[in-house]
């Protein structure tokens, strides 16, 4: 089971790769609109940046008047050991360390300024801040500019639009989960972060209420109607926050020393009290980070098929454009079969056991497969109800004579259609090993270090071949589970009893509605999954044989079989007048290959992850 850090440490690292290869978001599906994000809304003055710097527990983001945040900030929190040295690092300057906290609030302000000027304009390019502290649960925030009504000097007319476009874009999605942020010293109904929160997700699904400066609301009034739901009900609780005062932002006072104070309020709170467990940034951070781990565990299926989408479609638009080609003289087709070799060896290493991996392959077998067929919904297909519903259809108007041989087989066939889920699942995660295995032989192949295009011809290649065994693997198992259908095996209902059922009709009239006596249907349901898992035992050895026959020792004989091939077409048809190509379409080519790449390592990741 994948747990909470390597979960949000995946979608983090997915995002990274994403803002480098220019997709973040607000343009259409993408691999960054799928991801499951917190998005933090909030009108300006809202306290949306001190919610932040108490959650993380420094202060970082920069201050001021009108719009400061003028592009998202994607704050990517890591959890250390006690005692290490809190640091934090930016995306755009992933060789730089931070540890004084104050430069990282100047480098936000410079890194917003080197894209919109030192107008007042916004982008919506993010900045990503990764911060490493003790002091912090593991979690991803988005905070997004600040809402806001007017336009002030310097500002175009349409800045109120924009800001709410950009922030609409992040908060609609429906992976999104949104912080609503709002002051608790001004009416909730006028709160710009309910407004639109209510507007994307009408029934609070997504929405975490979030209400700042509590201790600053007028005397003789509190916020319970809107901390217990009864002001405006979302789906999870409302979270009370007391930010640090103008005087201890004056005073620099200590974040940490900040949090004990907000604990102490709440809990010596006559008004509060009662909520102090559920109240803070501290509780806030842990609320978020649990509940961005449960998303992210739901939607990786939804993620898995969007990959898996557009690396078709790219491989496409690859296959149309042309796959890069490489040298054709007598040397370097010398020096090519040689590295192909030197791969194959220790490729071969790892499935023998000269190296580790291979074992994962019988882990498959021994593990997972009997694993998933063990959870094969055979109790509900061959429920009575089921049995009585399935025998009577397949008799039609006509009741059958002696036995129900049309029931039978409809049981049987819907029985082991399931098998075909399992059998798959096989291929494809033996298929998955050997691509790691590629990849890692791929790494260890000292002589390949010199030829990184060779590297990624190679391993284009393999991927190639291994898909094709993949395919074949998976027609190969398939066979098996339909030939099983195609043709049942008699002599195991020959034996079975041919006795009458134990409670006859005494009137021997004829059936009536329901044909059949319960204990008859319950033999007839018996005795199909006897059969069934007859032929489950049988699978369950001949799947691992058809699945090493088709896909591992296909990948042992024959991996770049198909590629020597084309290294002997280029040569003999003197293919080096093609090395001249328009730049336009090399581009074209590199962006799509980079694409490519971060799809399918995102697959990778998300696999290595699943699998955990």
């Amino acid at each position: 089971m994948a747990t909470m850090e390597s979960l949000i440490g995946l979608v983090n690292r997915i995002q990274r790769a994403c803002t480098v290869l220019g997709d973040h978001g607000g343009e259409g599906m993408s691999l960054w609109e799928a991801l499951p994000s917190v998005a933090v809304v909030g009108g300006q003055s809202s306290g949306k940046s001190s919610v932040l710097e108490s959650v993380v527990g420094r202060d970082f983001l920069p201050r001021g008047s009108g719009i400061v945040t003028r592009r998202p900030l994607v704050l990517q929190l890591h959890k250390t050991d006690e005692g290490q040295q809190e640091y934090a690092e930016f995306l755009h300057a992933p060789k730089k360390r931070f540890t004084d906290f104050a430069s990282v609030r100047k480098e936000i302000q410079d890194e917003t300024d080197r894209l919109t000027g030192k107008t007042k304009h916004i982008s919506n390019i993010p900045i990503h801040l990764s911060i490493y502290s003790p002091n912090v649960v593991n979690l991803t925030l988005i905070d997004l500019p600040g809402l806001t009504k007017v336009a002030v000097e310097g500002q175009p007319d349409s800045i109120v639009e924009d800001i709410e476009n950009m922030v609409r874009s992040y908060v609609e999605k429906p992976n999104s989960i949104i912080l609503a942020i709002s002051p608790a010293n001004q009416d909730i109904a006028t709160s710009d972060a309910i407004k639109l929160a209510r507007e994307v997700d009408p029934t609070g699904e997504r929405t975490f209420g979030v209400l700042t400066k509590l201790d600053l609301m007028d005397k003789g009034t509190n916020a319970l109607d809107v901390l217990e739901g009864r002001a405006y009900r979302l789906q999870h609780p409302w979270v009370g926050i007391v930010n640090r005062s103008q005087a201890d932002i004056n005073k620099n006072v200590d974040m940490i020393a900040a949090r004990r104070k907000e604990h102490e309020y709440f809990e010596t709170s006559p008004e509060y009290g009662h909520l102090a467990h559920k109240m803070g940034s501290e509780y806030l951070a842990k609320l978020l980070s649990k509940h961005l781990e449960s998303v992210i565990r739901q939607r990786i299926p939804s993620i898995i098929a969007l990959i898996n989408k557009t690396i078709d479609e790219l491989n496409a638009e690859l296959d149309r454009i042309g796959r890069p080609i490489g040298g054709d003289a007598g040397a370097h087709l010398y020096t090519i079969l040689e590295m192909c070799r030197a791969f194959d060896r220790v490729f071969k290493e790892h499935l023998d056991g000269g190296r580790a991996g291979g074992d994962r392959i019988y882990g498959v077998f021994d593990h997972q497969l009997p694993a998933a067929l063990k959870k094969l919904p055979f109790d509900r297909h061959l429920s009575l109800n089921n049995v009585r519903k399935v025998v009577s259809e397949a008799d039609g108007y006509q009741p059958h004579l002696i036995a129900p041989e049309q029931g039978y087989r409809r049981l049987i066939d819907g029985s082991l259609s399931f098998f075909k889920g399992p059998a798959e699942a096989s291929v494809d995660a033996v298929h998955f090993i050997l691509k790691e295995l590629v990849r890692k032989s791929i790494a260890e192949t000292q002589e390949l270090k010199r030829f990184p295009s060779l590297q990624a011809d190679i391993a284009a290649a393999a991927t190639e071949a291994l898909e094709r065994f993949r395919e074949e693997g998976r027609k190969t198992v398939l066979r098996l589970v339909e030939m099983e259908s195609t043709y049942l095996t008699v002599e195991f209902f020959r034996k079975l009893s041919l006795e009458p059922e134990n409670t006859p009709n005494p009137n021997n009239t004829a059936p009536n509605m329901d044909r059949y006596t319960e204990n008859h249907l319950r033999r007839i349901g018996s005795n199909v999954s006897a059969y069934v898992f007859m032929v489950c035992d049988t699978l369950k050895n001949s799947i691992p044989k058809a699945v090493v026959y088709c896909q591992v020792r296909e990948a042992k004989r024959a991996l770049l079989n198909h590629f020597y091939a084309q290294i002997g077409r280029r040569e003999k048809e003197q293919l080096s007048a093609m090395l001249d190509e328009d730049p336009a379409l090399m581009g074209r080519r590199e962006a799509i290959a980079k694409r490519l790449e971060l799809y399918k390592s995102a697959r990778d990741e998300i696999d290595s992850v699943a699998w955990k």
